[in-house]
């Protein structure tokens, strides 16, 4: 008979909790706060297995509020709930009170809510998956004034966010254990029969090196610890285990609990998502893949169906947002203004995708010493060391529509391509990032289906022009490779949907791609990341109605008109970088009237002759960076601080004002300032109430900044300080040392987490890190110590030279 594995969560002792004493205590404490007389729901979320049920029955059943309230209930929802049973439950726990078979859902509301309304009751709902279930149940809790509370554990953050309807509602994120209380966990599990709840020293490698693949997931934790309280405590049993986790967690019935819950979300998932969730198999372990990469990839995939006035990106970016909100997905590293930048899932999680990745035929890991798998549909190489000729004499002509290459030291010159091209004809992802490939051979023009082709990061330096047969192709990706050119003409693709290319020279300038035949028929094109101008590009810019992402380099003034034409064309553009063709050429940018509303970053690289009116209309700005501007009439700050939704601003080389002054109230929801290259500045204010959440600061003070801008003091919310190129009094003034020893300006930058110094480097627009300011001083202290010593071991010997 299949048993519900969340039931045991119902039923751990005190002492075998660990981590959740902070949580509880501040649920406990909402639950019984006087001050808050209205009705309140709290929910708690978090992915399977991460403690939700085993915190909330901690809770429910403290002193504290069984003392608080007068009526309780603890009503189990899960996927397969029908709200009149619900309803009939919480009836029976509350009150006790006869309900009849048939009665109507009304009926059975009003029941509830009459009896409930003169009392301080407390309900948990544990495990909801659906929206629909508040909208079902709300009405029969009663909103009195007595300080009730209503309790949800769900792993959907929509869930929790529509359960919320006033500001008296809490949704508190449950996170994964500390490092140090997974230890404890894992401990108290595995060594509870013998070594009185401690490791020994032999297993300790091995034992930290599985708790890191729990990743502070309590479910897998407890249940792998348990398990191997069982067994032989010899570290090569041990080492065994560690080395075949996927196929324990598999087969192991002591471990079948972790698979059972964890499959709980993947069974809940639409159609739609079940594929898109598995590609997460494909990576290595705890490995990040960028938001961009991902979405693209599953496009070419085809797992993204198309919808009326969306694109397929936007689409894809949704179904990415509704995995992380149904905690599949963690985000690893998030951009200044909260969106994803990149994002993995959980170790214990990925081995689960791979056990279903065999079963379905969805990918195969090719490591050292396996063997090629011909029915699979996705291949993906992790191999650090390995014997190519070995793979590639096992691959034969098979139904493969993927291959990825992760952590591959070396690939064969010609034969890898060559025998991917002749056996696997229905090829539509050939992912090559980070490759040690230093060629791509022609016979990837035969590779007709592809769809995404990736040489991203290699030292491939030239496109081959069979390239040119690839018309089903949506993403070229070149970005930091030393691609220059394509050598075919690009207007036969008529499905490219990206072309990236992202490449620096030695003087650390960006160079775009060139680009053969006309780009103005490319109805799809979502981003043109780079490429370089000439006269006939800018004419077809102004064809392109679709882009959001547009990076152009080499502009000369003489095209500046045409592109601005272009550019206000572009609706739906968000991101757009504009870099001139040398330092002395004009970026002449001035000629847009309507700029596109929902551009978010902006980038403009030369000199400008003055700001553009058009980038104090951009309501939806996020980002802003001009680099070598060099503007000299008005301080540009005054006129960027209107700007209502900037975050990240940086001016490199822009200004050569002597006053940067920031006012109070302006720059609201900046968070990341950059002012690097101002030659004559000699003082920076900032008044208390300026930049309110400002979290990040670099900035080169010039010859004339003598002391350190005091404003700084008031910038509570700041974590980092970076100063470039100080002269040595100046990093002085802040010396880190008790009174009296401590620097005349050490007060102003003694909150802050972070400060560290930094230097210019040859490269244009480019500095390098030189450590913190602790550490800058203790090594000025190293540094006079050794010379002290060096003297005092060289005085002796010209003494004795001199007698």
């Amino acid at each position: 008979m299949w048993r519900d594995p969340r039931l045991a969560s119902l039923f751990i002792g005190d002492d075998e909790v660990v981590g959740i004493e902070s949580p509880k205590y501040e649920l406990i404490s909402r639950l019984v706060d006087q001050n808050q007389s209205q009705r309140a729901v709290i929910s708690v979320v978090g992915m399977g297995g991460i403690g939700k049920t085993t915190l909330a029955k901690k809770v429910y059943d403290s002193q504290e509020v069984v003392a608080h309230f007068i009526c309780k209930a603890w009503i189990t929802v899960s996927q397969s709930y029908k709200p009149e049973e619900l309803l009939k439950t919480m009836i029976k726990q509350l009150s006790g009170i006869y309900v009849l078979p048939d009665e109507g859902i009304e009926s059975l509301i009003v029941k509830l809510r009459g009896y409930l309304s003169e009392k301080r009751y407390i309900i948990v709902f544990d495990d909801v998956w659906e929206t629909d279930f508040w909208g079902s149940i709300r009405h029969a809790l009663p909103k009195n004034s007595d300080s009730s509370r209503v309790i949800i554990t769900t792993r959907s953050e929509q869930v929790a966010t529509f359960c919320k309807e006033t500001s008296m509602d809490h949704v508190h994120e449950l996170e994964a254990l500390s490092e140090e209380k997974a230890w404890e966990l894992f401990c108290k599990k595995a060594f509870q029969l013998d070594f009185e709840g401690h490791c020994p020293p032999e297993l300790e490698e091995v034992s930290h090196a599985i708790v890191r693949k729990c990743q502070g997931l309590p479910l897998a934790i407890a249940a792998i610890g348990g398990l191997l309280s069982t067994k032989n405590k010899g570290i090569s049993e041990w080492q065994k285990f560690y080395g075949s986790m996927h196929s324990e967690l598999e087969r192991n019935p002591n471990l079948t609990s972790i698979r059972k819950i964890l499959l709980l979300s993947y069974n809940d998932l639409p159609h739609y998502l079940k594929s898109c969730f598995l590609y997460f198999g494909i990576m290595p372990d705890d490995y990040s893949i960028s938001y961009g990469r991902l979405i693209r990839l599953w496009i070419a995939e085809g797992f993204i169906e198309e919808q009326k006035g969306k694109t397929m990106e936007e689409v894809a970016e949704e179904c990415l947002i509704e995995l992380i909100h149904r905690r599949l997905v963690l985000v690893s590293t998030t951009k200044f203004d909260g969106r994803v930048r990149q994002c993995q899932v959980h170790d214990v999680v990925r081995e689960i995708i791979l056990s279903m990745s065999e079963e379905f035929s969805f990918c195969q890991i090719l490591e050292e010493n396996s063997s090629f798998n011909d029915t699979t549909r996705r291949l993906s190489m992790h191999m650090h060391y390995c014997n190519m000729d070995k793979v590639m004499k096992s691959i034969g002509k098979s139904p493969v529509r993927s291959v990825f290459l992760f952590q591959v030291v070396k690939l064969l010159k010609k034969p890898f391509l060559g025998t991917l091209a002749a056996n696997f004809r229905l090829l539509k992802v050939l992912d090559l990032q980070n490759a040690r490939l230093h060629r791509l051979h022609e016979e990837v023009g035969n590779l007709f289906l592809l769809r995404f082709l990736s040489i991203r990061r290699t030292p491939v330096e030239k496109i081959p022009k069979s390239i040119g047969k690839l018309h089903n192709l949506q993403t070229l990706d070149l970005k930091h490779s030393p691609v220059r050119e394509l050598p075919f003409d690009i207007s036969r693709f008529h499905k490219l949907r990206h072309i990236l290319a992202c490449s620096c020279n030695r003087e650390s300038n960006i160079v775009g791609v060139k680009i053969h035949g006309g780009i103005g028929g490319l109805e799809e094109l979502q981003s043109l990341w780079y490429v370089r101008t000439n006269h006939g590009l800018i004419k077809e810019l102004e064809n392109l109605r679709q882009p959001r992402k547009l990076g152009i380099t080499k502009l000369r003034r003489k095209h500046g008109r045409a592109l601005c034409t272009a550019i206000e064309k572009m609706k739906y553009l968000k991101r757009l970088s504009v870099r001139a063709s040398s330092d002395d050429e004009i970026l002449d940018v001035q000629y847009i009237s309507s700029p596109p509303k929902y551009l978010q970053c902006l980038v403009l690289v030369g000199r400008l002759e003055k700001l553009p009116d058009w980038n104090l209309k951009l309501q939806n700005l996020v980002t802003l960076r001009l680099l070598g501007s060099s503007l000299t009439k008005n301080d540009p700050l005054k006129a960027l601080q209107v700007l209502p939704s900037l975050v990240c601003l940086a001016l490199v080389d822009a200004y050569d004002g002597e006053q940067l002054y920031f006012e109070v109230g302006r720059f609201q929801k900046l968070k990341r300032l950059t002012l690097v290259g101002f030659k004559g500045l000699n003082s920076v204010i900032i008044e208390e109430g300026a930049l309110p959440l400002l979290e990040d600061l670099l900035i080169e003070p010039s010859p004339q900044l003598k002391e350190v801008p005091s404003g700084i003091h008031h910038l509570r919310n700041l974590k980092f300080l970076g100063f470039v190129g100080m002269p040595e009094e100046f990093i002085d003034r802040m010396k880190p040392k008790p009174k009296p020893n401590q620097g005349k300006d050490y007060w102003i930058v003694e909150h802050i987490p972070r400060v560290e110094l930094w230097s210019r480097i040859r490269k244009k627009h480019s500095i390098t890190g030189i450590g913190g300011l602790e550490e800058y001083f203790d090594r000025k202290v190293e540094n006079a110590r050794v010379m002290e010593d060096k003297n005092e071991c060289e005085r002796p010997i010209f003494q004795e030279y001199s007698v």
